[in-house]
């Protein structure tokens, strides 16, 4: 028998950002620590002109813009993408993210299909998991 997950209000202002360098920080949302059994979420921000590695997951991921301007660099061509502007990306595509401006902060949205969520940056080859990125893994 497995235990019951109880539904959670999660409120980012309340969540410390996990910094992630050169201008990015994450706010992980839903994630195992608070019983999610199959997805992860947050929202990550971006600094001008910051911008996220070339990178693929291991499963889908759907990045939505919720402020400012970005670049979705997805499997070799660019789109400019504004705020609700979606993207869903399948496994193993490369892909990443970058502000358009250099002057406004640029903030996303994602949601990962998996809950063992990873992701490999295609110039390093490193390969960790989303959950301890973020500083949420159990």
């Amino acid at each position: 028998m497995t235990d019951p997950v109880r539904p959670v209000v999660l409120r980012p202002a309340a969540i410390t950002p996990r910094e992630r360098g050169g201008g990015a920080r994450t706010i992980p949302l839903v994630n195992a620590r608070i019983g999610s059994r199959q997805t992860l979420s947050g929202i990550t921000e971006f600094e001008p002109g910051a911008a996220i590695a070339l990178h693929v997951h291991n499963c889908e991921e759907t990045v939505m813009v919720l402020e400012g301007a970005a670049v979705a660099e997805i499997d070799g061509a660019e789109y400019a993408v504004g705020e609700t502007d979606t993207t869903w990306i399948p496994a193993g595509v490369p892909h990443r993210f970058r502000n358009a401006s250099s002057t406004a902060r640029m903030r996303i949205y994602w949601t990962y299909a998996s809950i063992d969520a990873t992701r490999t940056v295609i110039a390093t080859g490193v390969t960790t998991r989303i959950d301890q990125e973020h500083g949420v893994a159990l």
